[in-house]
């Protein structure tokens, strides 16, 4: 079977870096005593501080989705929606 892996990049508004970090920080976790979640890893860029980039390992797409759905993380997209400028989020496939 192959894993999911996902690499999400928020970028957050200037005058809210803080606050954005507090809420990516309270995701961490719940989230990984998820089912299926086999990492889930936060990192802030050392140049850009605006920059937060989770890397994740799911054991299947089923798995992502129940989080996306859970109450920790519907939450968290409510309460940043006004607060970052940007999210892109990867979904991939290890190929070697």
């Amino acid at each position: 079977m192959s894993r999911l892996i996902v690499v999400a990049k928020v970028l957050a508004k200037k005058d809210s870096i803080d606050a954005v970090k507090t809420e990516l920080l309270k995701l961490i976790d719940p989230t990984r005593k998820e089912d299926g979640c086999i990492e889930y890893n936060l990192h802030q860029d050392n140049e850009n501080p605006a920059v937060f980039v989770f890397c994740e390992i799911w054991e299947s797409s089923a798995c992502l989705e129940k989080h996306m759905n859970s109450e920790h993380f519907k939450n968290y997209v409510n309460t940043v929606a006004t607060l970052i400028e940007e999210k892109v989020v990867h979904k991939m496939t290890r190929i070697e």
